[in-house]
């Protein structure tokens, strides 16, 4: 897992599917955050990368990670269109969130494809508890290597409230023999 420690920049999304609100980055601290981003006519995202995000969104507990889909068009923009999305979406059955990436207006890169620096589809983004970057991946990602990379961000998030509380002195009473209050 590559650790960047920037701040991931905030989502530029036209529209969505699977949620009743918009989802926002900062309204997301505290879980961890898994972003896919595909195009639904690529094959490794069809193939892989769609498939590893479900399983994901299915097996971990919503409390503490958020997944997300971002279908970021910078091909075949005639064809890919959200009413075409919807479809795909239905078809496929997939429950978890997605965003549809804000064209730049000019059949450019999207904003948010853009703003990540992303290569292309499908690129698997790990954000942390405290919204920093911490896994950027172009490509094909190893199912156990992705489980294994969120469940060790998912334990930093819990043990932040406990390091926290070290730090403000939450123990400054305790000798090796007791605590006193």
């Amino acid at each position: 897992m590559r650790a960047s420690g920037t701040l991931a920049p905030e989502w530029k999304v036209a529209q969505w599917f699977n949620t009743q609100q918009p989802l926002q980055l900062a309204d997301l601290r505290g879980k961890v955050v898994v972003m896919h981003a595909f195009q639904m006519l690529c094959p490794g995202c069809v193939v892989h990368g769609l498939p590893q995000t479900q399983k994901i969104y299915n097996v971990f507990d919503a409390n503490e990670v958020v997944v997300v889909g971002l279908h970021t068009v910078f091909e075949h923009h005639e064809v890919m269109t959200p009413q075409a999305l919807e479809v795909f979406i239905h078809e496929y059955r997939y429950t978890f969130p997605i965003g549809v990436d804000q064209p730049d207006g000019q059949s450019g890169l999207p904003l948010t494809m853009r703003a990540y620096g992303m290569q292309g589809t499908p690129s698997l983004i790990l954000i942390d508890h405290k919204g920093r970057l911490r896994k950027h991946s172009f490509g094909r990602d190893d199912d156990i290597q992705v489980g294994a990379d969120i469940a060790t961000l998912i334990s930093e998030a819990k043990a932040a409230p406990l390091a926290e509380a070290e730090n403000a002195g939450g123990n400054a009473g305790c000798d090796e023999d007791k605590c006193t209050a």
